[in-house]
């Protein structure tokens, strides 16, 4: 199964995940799950730190998204900011949408003005190619960077300014991927533990590929090993810092950075990972059906190691980050962030303020760290407090959370659909030459950049055309 396949696969199981989480009906009080009652197993404090919804204002929002935020039957537990929010006043009304359609149906709802959601969730798309398009309005209004909640995210939000206005308020951080693996392997072949080496500041490029050479080279006669399976590339080329696409907020305008030394130095170092056999290509579903097929670290989400995809009793498992630059040793996360746009047209200004207060408090402030660590726990029995601390520490102060504009230029760079409906173009020019395709070649990335280079240019020429238009 080639990468394209790949993708498609790892779309199918996040669209089937959100909706088993959510049921069938596009309200929170779907009459599929009828049968279940929210659980609120760990107690939440509140916090005057953040003020009730005024009376008088609206205080439910409309969330247009692929899974509830409410409880679900998949998952009852209330979260800690949905806690927060009830107890402020608010409620959250949920309209289900595939994602597919997601963008569709969030344009639709704009034009005809009527049921826009006030909320939405932030993904690369939406920043700058649908902000340009005027989908979602500027957060300055309800969100004061001054303030103690939300100066921490200055610099972040910063990243997502266009003519002096901000549009995403970060609300929190989880790491797009980490390698999962087990511990046992590691012990039974004799190798360096990950984690030993995470914790001495000693995991680098060159120690994560000595690891999967040496798993991969003492495998027995007639047995087919190796070192990596699922999401990577990208996170290793961003451990340099660099990004495909840069911004410059003094002209306001965006650049290739395709021909970055550093970018080139990763790309190569990915095509000889495959080259030397060490890329297992193609879907597996889970951590545990990874190693069943000798692959030494399974590279996603935690989505893809907690809930119905988390250890069992008796499986010794660790995570670890992304391995950092040899060159450059800068702790780097290539983040999800958590964060909502907010909608243009809605009105309900007061509630929106008070959800963004209550996830960004839930996340930080340190009276619920250890609330979140209890929910957590709960579901994930059998995670260590190891690699909970790992999972904790990748999204900290320490790091810096690097987003790449290449996503968020235009749908022809960012959307799959426009490109080939299974991955987009900015997922090509990450994995093209470290993959082969589907007459068995693999190309350098010499060829890649060269292949993709004038789209992006000609992609980015028209957004900054757009920028400039909405300036005079």
């Amino acid at each position: 199964m080639n990468y394209k396949k790949y993708i498609a696969a790892v779309m199918a199981l996040s669209m089937a995940t959100g909706v088993a989480g959510c049921g069938s009906s596009s309200n929170s009080s779907s009459k599929a799950e009828d049968d279940f009652s929210a659980t609120e197993n760990v107690a939440v404090a509140d916090t005057e730190s953040i003020e009730a919804i005024p009376e008088g204002a609206e205080k439910e929002i409309l969330y247009l998204g692929e899974g509830d935020l409410n409880p679900t039957k998949g998952s009852p537990e209330k979260s800690t900011e949905l806690q927060l929010f009830e107890s402020k006043g608010g409620k959250i009304r949920f309209q289900q949408t595939s994602n597919e359609d997601r963008f569709d149906n969030l344009a639709a709802a704009i034009t005809a003005n009527k049921d826009i959601p006030d909320i939405f969730k932030y993904e690369w798309l939406a920043f700058p190619s649908q902000v340009v398009k005027d989908m979602y309005q500027p957060i300055d209004s309800i969100v004061d960077f001054s303030q103690p909640l939300w100066s921490a995210t200055k610099d972040t939000a910063d990243q997502f300014m266009l003519n002096g206005k901000h549009y995403v308020a970060p609300l929190g951080y989880s790491a797009s991927a980490m390698l999962c693996y087990d511990k046992d392997i590691i012990d039974a072949e004799g190798l360096d533990d990950p984690y030993e080496l995470y914790v001495n500041n000693e995991w680098t490029w060159k120690n994560w590929e000595d690891i999967m050479s040496s798993y991969v080279g003492n495998a027995p006669a007639d047995t087919e090993r190796y070192g990596v399976n699922g999401f990577f590339r990208a996170h290793v080329v961003q451990q340099t810092g660099k990004r495909l696409v840069n911004y410059d907020p003094a002209t306001n305008e965006f650049s290739s950075n395709l021909n970055d030394p550093d970018i080139e130095k990763a790309q190569n170092f990915l095509y000889n990972m495959m080259k030397d056999g060490l890329i297992l290509n193609g879907w597996v579903g889970s951590a545990r059906d990874c190693f069943n097929q000798n692959c030494l670290f399974y590279a996603m989400g935690e989505w893809a190691y907690t809930g119905n995809q988390t250890p069992k009793e008796g499986e010794n498992w660790g995570v670890v980050p992304i391995p950092q630059y040899d060159d450059n040793q800068q702790k780097i996360t290539t983040s999800d962030m958590t964060a909502f746009m907010w909608v243009k047209g809605s009105t309900r200004s007061e509630a929106v303020k008070c959800w963004f207060e209550c996830v960004r408090a839930s996340k930080t402030d340190p009276k619920y760290e250890q609330t979140n660590k209890d929910k957590f726990m709960e579901n994930n029995p059998n995670w260590t407090d190891e690699m909970y601390d790992v999972k904790m520490d990748v999204v900290s102060d320490d790091y810096l959370m690097l987003f790449d504009y290449a996503y968020g230029i235009s749908s022809a760079l960012g959307d799959r659909k426009q490109f080939d409906g299974n991955q987009c173009l900015v997922d090509a020019l990450y994995s093209d030459a470290s993959n082969v395709d589907e007459e068995g070649v693999q190309s350098t990335w010499t060829q890649v950049r060269e292949k993709y280079s004038a789209t992006v240019d000609s992609e980015i020429k028209e957004l900054n055309q757009k920028i400039a238009s909405l300036k005079s």
